[in-house]
Formats: C-alpha cells, structure tokens, sequence
C-alpha cells in the first residue's frame, strides 16, 4: 500500500482490497470475468500464464502537487514470446481501505492522470506577482504552484491561457491551443509559449497552479438571499463548512463535475461558477469555472468547503 499527496492519499495496485475481483495472488479491478479471462478488450489476458506483479512493500510519502516515482514491476511466468497490452490502474483508497477514485491509469506510453491545472491573479490584477508571491498565492488557494509537466499535460487536455504565469522551475509560460494575434501570433503553432526565466524577485506575472482532488466537499450553499463577502463566509461557518477556496473548486469541477450555474463568493474574493455540462445562459460553450473577477460591491451566492 502506497501514499502519495494531498496530504495523504492512499494508492493500491492488485493488493488487498475491498471485494475486487482476485486471481493469481492479486486484485483486478473490473479486469477478469468469472473465469479468469480477460475482458476481451486487450487488458488482461490470461491463457494458462501467470501474471506476477512487484510493488514495493513500503509506503511511499510526498506533498502534494510534487512529482513522484511509483515502482511497479510485472513479469509472464511463463515468458510471452509476443508482447501483449496490458492497462495500469492507481487507484486512491480512503482511509478505511474502501476505494474512491483512480488517480492515474496507463496503457503502454500513454497515460492519463488526475490532476487539475489553473490560472490565478490576484484580486489586484494582472500582472501583480513575482515569483514568491504566486507561490504563496497557489498555496493560499489549496493548491501548489504548477510544474512545466504538469501544464504541458493541462494544456495537452486542452488548456488555453493568453495570459503568461509562473511556474514552479521560474521560467513564465502559457498555453495555447487556439492561435491567434495577442497570444503570440497566429501564425504560430499551437503549444507553450515561453519568457524563459525570468528573476524571481524583479519580474511580476499571473501563475499556473496545481491541484488535486479535495478531501472534503465542495458545495452551492443554497441560501434564502444574496450575501456580501462577509455574509457569505458567516454563512459557510453556519452551515458547518467554511468558504471554498479557488482550487477546491477548481478540483471540485475537474473531478466530480461540480455544474452550478450560480455565481458564488470564494474565499480570495472573487465571484465564479463551475460548469460541467456547457448550456444556454452559463457561459462559454466549453466546460470551465467561469469568473466575474473580484467586485467591491455587490451580493451574490457562495460556495462552501466541507470535509467529508
């Protein structure tokens, strides 16, 4: 059994778990069928061959947002003389072992794994951060500042941000997947743009932050009336909660397609909504969390975090 980030997340793959299905010393999850085969669906295949698997006995421990190596190792007994496909699975387990949610999943070199990637500025505007304070912005967010890795992934996902953020190897960059004239051009091909390294005290820019899934829950505090910042956070307090911060609700629309079409005060002072399923009247055509920015005045919602 693994850990691994936010905070402590708990990892298995095929070792004791929760009524999954076992063959061959391990746990499949929704791999084998009542006779040990494979699914048809080039995963797993098993004719007369042993799969043997090598994970490390120890737990492994990180922060969240940081980059780790999980150890996994697996082998034919007897050896196969063709290659076959086989599919990875990390899966998060609660503290009760009970499983929640897969956190990464592989097949050969490609894999997809459940982070979510952001921009912020601050309710000062753009442009406002030199390196140490996007850090501590991310943070203050519940989230860590990005990696190049991890917005090159975002951006792969389709990611597209004109605005020009730090990362956590001090270089600045953004991602575009729609070229055009004031994101570097159109002519240009879609991808990274990059400032290179920029002086972590000197230069000021917005950042891209990192985020993984919430422990807790992130909700629409359904309320008889609108509410001013402080209302709002009294509101969440009441309720047994507190106000939500931007990359819970980040995480929150990324990984349980959280789709509200409310505007709603956040802990930062800002006014956004998540939409996972895109309609008339809520925005853009894509999914997003859409912003109204940071208003000085004015009542509306509020979304609220709850630890589950």
């Amino acid at each position: 059994m693994l850990l691994l980030s936010l905070v402590v997340i708990l990892l298995q793959l095929g070792r004791g778990c929760c009524g999954l299905p076992f063959y061959n010393g391990f746990y499949y999850d929704h791999v084998m069928n009542d006779k040990g085969n494979g699914n048809g669906n080039g995963e797993v295949h098993f004719n007369g061959v042993k799969l043997v698997v090598e994970t490390p006995e120890d737990a492994i421990f990180t922060y969240r947002g940081a980059n780790i190596t999980l150890p996994c190792h697996y082998r034919y007994e007897p050896k196969l003389e063709t290659p076959r496909k086989i599919r990875i699975k990390w899966s998060k387990l609660r503290e009760d072992n009970t499983k929640e949610r897969d956190v990464l999943v592989a097949i050969g070199p490609k894999h997809r794994s459940f982070g979510v990637v952001f921009p912020y500025q601050p309710h000062h505007g753009r442009y406002r951060l030199n390196f140490h304070e996007a850090k501590k912005a991310c943070e203050d967010q519940d989230s860590v500042i990005a990696s190049f890795e991890q917005l090159f992934k975002a951006w792969e996902e389709g990611l597209h941000w004109c605005n020009a953020g730090w990362l956590l190897d001090g270089t600045v960059q953004y991602p575009i997947t729609l070229p055009r004239d004031p994101c570097g051009g159109k002519r240009v091909a879609p991808g990274i743009r990059s400032y290179g390294e920029r002086h972590k005290n000197l230069h000021y820019f917005d950042v891209f932050c990192f985020s993984s899934a919430p422990k807790g829950k992130v909700y629409y505090l359904v309320h008889p009336e609108k509410l001013t910042l402080e209302e709002a956070k009294q509101a969440c307090q009441d309720d047994g909660a507190e106000i939500a911060k931007v990359g819970q609700l980040y995480a929150a629309w990324k990984f349980f397609s959280l789709d509200r079409c409310d505007a709603g005060w956040l802990a930062d002072g800002s006014i956004r909504y998540p939409i996972a399923f895109p309609r008339p009247n809520c925005g853009p055509p894509e999914p997003g969390v859409r912003s109204f920015g940071f208003p000085d005045k004015g009542k509306f919602g509020v979304y609220c975090y709850k630890l589950s």
